[in-house]
């Protein structure tokens, strides 16, 4: 089916090659290719068909289809052959060029005869020198097919030398160079060699990636692990997806196999599935599959081969049965090309990497550390994990039952233990319950477990599951004879219930009206059953008063504090009497919220400062870390970051005594990396969000997890550490309940957000603008959030106008007016059409003047907008801004007298500077700008200098020596030009 309709004269073929180049490799580009060759057949001129020959080879070339680049290849030259004239100088140049990119295809087919390699490079030195070209390329194919078969290396390494026009680009060079003295066991020479495409200083199609992804392993043997880990990210976001690239990919997959990475490993192998079927270069497929062989194997020996695995399309695999196709496919491709090449060396290559030992048992690639037990847990066909006992589990059925519910009754957190060994005893099909008076009947320890389920479910804020969970559980003490135990039932149903987010506007007083009545209900349950034990009234006394508690905290109302308090003091007179310690010591955690809630800290503090004092005395000590977060939060509010620091990691210390899920860790490790951004620790904070987040993650609380790995990644891109923000994202949108769509898409959108603005801080202003654009296009969806919107369009005019697409960028800006008309972002918006203002000036100088100062026009109007509604903007005023624009893109423009009238205006706006470093350097900026285009554009040298000098002795005398550099090297700089 055709792609794009025929075009119908030269240009429109034309304009239509150039849309394709723009487009990355991969089957569109190639089908769209075939199309245009197709479609310059029916021209008469043959340089229409040369052209497009051309682009196909290189679709076939990068696509990784090997098979067909010499056959396009083969036209070309009989169209040389024929028609000489009708290649240019630029055509010839890419005819020999592309001799070698034959030359590389033959080699990737097994079923090519090693003599037909050689013919081919006979052809290829024939054709060099009739032509008169040097014939160091062809050398450089004669040294990588002895590399490639594993003979005569040395001798045909030794003949290529030197370098022509038609040699490989320095960055291919030093690669091939470079991997010359790995195979010959030498890193550190390999290394050295390696060093200016490992830095960035050569590059090109296919470099960095591909140097990286053989230096990888070099530099760990080297001790360089830190560069590893870099160029580890780095590389493997150029490389990943990319079937021409197929083998970096693997060698990347073998480096997180042999660094302690298998569970990296796994996730970057389901990112690259489609590398499975739509790689078509049986040597790049040897090169993937032995790096996926690597991974598996060391998956597999760690005893984790019943893992599910992404591999070939059609089935679904574990780690185990991957691992054996794979094995049998690369095998066969190995034994082809030693067949074909009379050697053992794609075999014997093969081996040496599976017989690798893992050179670092772990390297903490990313921000997202996993291992194979975190992939194991959330495997669907995994097998539920058990809590972590804090004391041995009773091995008797009925010792037991007995021993959960004594636990219960205690709120002790090692029931949790308990009531998971009886769940799994409970599910068996051949389960016999105890006929034993003390354990009770079948029907009540159902129940028991139902309601240990729904309070974990109300602790994920799965509260409609909660209620139904507990509603269930009270029929069944119902039938058991057991009316506490059913009350207490109902009254978390009831609370669950009402805890259940409401939909509308008005949320909050719904959720505060639906809590009120929780509680009424509970009162009257309450009074309605008879005959409760003094745990079970002590609990009902709870929930009635964190029913009152969670009101408050929903209105804020100043009225509903009083009642809470009133529930409190209840609750502490019946478990004083009864000595119920747990419910003393919730009561008194609650009033200390109450407390912080109505705004009163210092008594929240003192009474969390009492409550401490009794926990230490009297228990219970699992109550501790709770109350320390407690405290430590507070101290936060107080802005006392040291002294909440402190109490956060006493918590935390005191967290490790007790099974994981007994202490909200994910909270608490959150809490301290707010202390450590407050003292100036933020690689600290960076910890404490990720493992918050992957404490979230393991305890179910998905869309918390996922915030605190955003936070962590925006953080990350603030400490300028772009490579790992980047591999966290992706990480995260790679989670199937991402990619399915079923976390909360605002969030989803945050993380894609703050992922595009890495790339952008990476330098990699394509895959930016491309997100931008297609999270533009979404969020002009959000009725309900135009601001976003404004924002987000915002942004992505500014990223287009930095590719020169002015129109598309034209089209982003006027979203983001409209949606600014809805809900104002005045400094976001004056920002970006300043932005455009000045890139489209720079770079279409006078001819984009116009539209440059359209966009002018349209951030002074939201200046007026924002001096009406009285705004005032975080960063630099908004009408010295403009002014200040308004003179540079006149100076862009050589309108140099409007240039600096406009300078003037904006020093005018701002005032001269004072002591205080509020807008020195904006000051001083505007003072450069007016003295260069007065002094150097205008030949203005005198009242330049002037102006200058008085600046520059301003400056200096208020103490702003740095930003009064700048001025005199100007001023030094026109004084020599007199």
């Amino acid at each position: 089916m055709p792609t794009a309709p025929h075009p119908q004269s030269t240009d429109e073929l034309y304009q239509a090659l150039q849309e394709n180049q723009r487009r990355p490799y991969g089957r569109t580009r190639t089908v769209t290719a075939e199309e245009l060759v197709d479609a310059a057949e029916r021209f008469a001129e043959p340089v229409p068909l040369v052209r497009t020959l051309l682009e196909l080879q290189e679709a076939y070339t990068y696509g990784s289809e090997p098979r067909k680049s010499p056959v396009v290849f083969a036209r070309l030259l009989t169209l040389f052959d024929e028609q000489p004239d009708v290649f240019d100088e630029r055509l010839r140049h890419l005819l020999f060029w592309r001799f070698k990119w034959v030359s590389g295809a033959l080699r990737q087919l097994p079923e090519m005869p090693l003599a037909g390699l050689r013919q081919w490079l006979t052809e290829m030195r024939d054709r060099y020198e009739k032509a008169g070209l040097g014939l160091q390329p062809y050398y450089g194919q004669a040294y990588q097919l002895a590399a490639h078969v594993g003979e005569d290396t040395a001798l045909a390494y030794e003949l290529w030398a030197g370098r022509t026009r038609l040699s490989d680009c320095e960055a291919c060079e030093i690669c091939e160079r470079a991997r010359y003295h790995l195979a010959a066991g030498d890193d550190e020479r390999a290394l050295r060699v390696w060093e200016p495409v490992l830095a960035g200083k050569e590059s090109c199609q296919e470099e960095p990636a591909r140097s990286v992804s053989y230096a990888l392993l070099p530099l760990l043997r080297t001790g360089r692990t830190d560069d590893a880990r870099e160029l580890h990210l780095t590389g493997y976001r150029l490389a990943r997806r990319n079937p021409s690239m197929s083998g970096e990919v693997g060698r990347h997959l073998e480096f997180c196999a042999l660094t302690g990475n298998e569970a990296r490993g796994l996730e970057l192998l389901a990112e690259n599935r489609i590398l499975f079927d739509e790689v078509d270069s049986p040597l790049d497929q040897l090169d993937f599959l032995t790096g996926v062989e690597v991974l598996l194997k060391r998956v597999e020996h760690l005893g984790h081969g019943e893992l599910p695995a992404a591999g070939h399309a059609g089935r679904t695999w574990t780690v185990a049965g991957l691992r054996a196709e794979v094995r049998g496919r690369a095998d066969d491709l190995a034994a082809r090309f030693d067949a074909r090449n009379g050697t053992t060396t794609h075999t014997d290559r093969r081996r040496d990497r599976l017989d690798r030992a893992p050179l670092l048992d772990a390297l903490e690639l990313t921000l997202r550390t996993r291992g194979l037990d975190d992939v194991a847990q959330a495997s669907p066909a995994a097998a539920p994990a058990a809590a972590r006992p804090a004391t041995d589990v009773p091995g008797s059925l009925p010792e037991l039952i007995v021993r959960a519910r004594t636990l219960d009754e205690e709120g002790h957190p090692d029931a949790r233990a308990c009531w998971a060994r009886l769940r799994t005893l409970v599910a068996a099909p051949d389960y016999t319950h105890p006929d034993d008076p003390a354990v009770g009947p079948l029907v009540r320890l159902r129940a028991d477990l139902l309601t240990e389920e729904g309070n974990r479910a109300g602790e994920k804020d799965e509260f409609t599951d909660s209620a139904a969970l507990h509603e269930e559980a009270a029929a069944l003490y119902d039938a058991a004879g057991l009316p506490g135990h059913a009350a207490l039932a109902r009254a978390c149903a009831l609370l669950a219930t009402a805890e259940i987010p409401p939909e509308g506007a008005e949320g909050a007083e719904a959720k505060a009206a639906a809590l009120t009545a929780a509680h009424a209900s509970m009162v009257r349950l309450h009074e309605e059953t008879p005959g409760l034990a003094p745990y079970q009234e002590a609990r009902l006394l709870r929930l009635r008063a964190t029913a009152l508690g969670l009101r408050l905290q929903t209105s804020r109302s100043e009225e509903h504090a009083a009642p809470v308090f009133a529930e409190v003091d209840r609750l502490l007179a019946f478990a004083g009497r009864h000595e119920v310690d747990g419910q003393i010591s919730g009561a008194l955690l609650l009033r200390a919220s109450t407390y912080a809630i109505s705004g009163d800290l210092p008594a929240a503090v003192t009474e969390i400062d009492a409550l401490l004092d009794r926990l230490k005395a009297h228990g219970p000590a699992w109550h501790l870390p709770r109350t320390l977060g407690l405290r430590g939060r507070l101290q936060l509010v107080l802005r006392d970051a040291q002294t909440a620091y402190t109490n956060l990691t006493e918590a935390l210390r005191l967290a490790a005594d007790w099974p994981a899920d007994a202490v909200d860790t994910s909270r608490l490790h959150g809490d301290l990396a707010e202390a450590c951004m407050h003292l100036g620790r933020p690689d600290e904070a960076l910890r404490h969000l990720t493992r918050s987040a992957e404490l979230g993650l393991r305890h179910g609380s998905r869309t918390d997890a996922f915030c605190a790995y955003g936070n962590a990644a925006q953080l990350s891109l603030d400490l300028g550490r772009v490579e790992d923000c980047i591999a966290l994202l992706d990480s995260l949108l790679a989670e199937p309940d991402v990619a399915a769509g079923e976390l909360d898409d605002r969030l989803v959108a945050q993380l894609r957000l703050t992922r595009a603005r890495a790339l952008h801080a990476g330098e990699d202003l394509k895959a930016a603008t491309a997100e931008f654009v297609a999270l533009a296009a979404e969020s002009a969806g959000w009725d309900d959030d135009p601001g976003s919107h404004a924002m987000i369009a915002a942004e992505t005019a500014v990223l287009l106008g930095e590719s020169g697409e002015f129109g598309r960028a034209r089209e982003a800006a006027d979203q983001a007016l409209a949606a600014h008309a809805r809900e104002p972002r005045y400094e976001q918006l004056s920002n970006c059409l300043r932005e455009l203002a000045r890139l489209q000036a720079k770079q279409q100088g006078p001819e984009g003047l116009a539209d440059a100062r359209a966009f002018l026009a349209d951030a002074g109007r939201i200046a007026d907008e924002a001096r009406a509604a009285e705004y005032e903007a975080h960063g630099r005023s908004l009408d010295t801004a403009l002014a200040y624009e308004h003179g540079r893109i006149s100076a862009y423009a050589g309108e140099y007298e409007d240039a600096l009238a406009a300078l003037d205006k904006a020093l005018a706006l701002l005032g001269e500077p004072g002591p205080e470093n509020d807008h020195a350097g904006e000051w001083a900026e505007c003072v450069r700008l007016a003295g260069a285009v007065e002094g150097i554009y205008l030949e203005r040298t005198a009242p330049a200098l002037t102006r200058l000098d008085a600046a520059v002795s301003r400056l200096t005398a208020l103490g702003h020596t740095e930003e009064a550099e700048p001025l005199a090297a100007l001023a030094a700089r026109l004084r020599d030009e007199e």
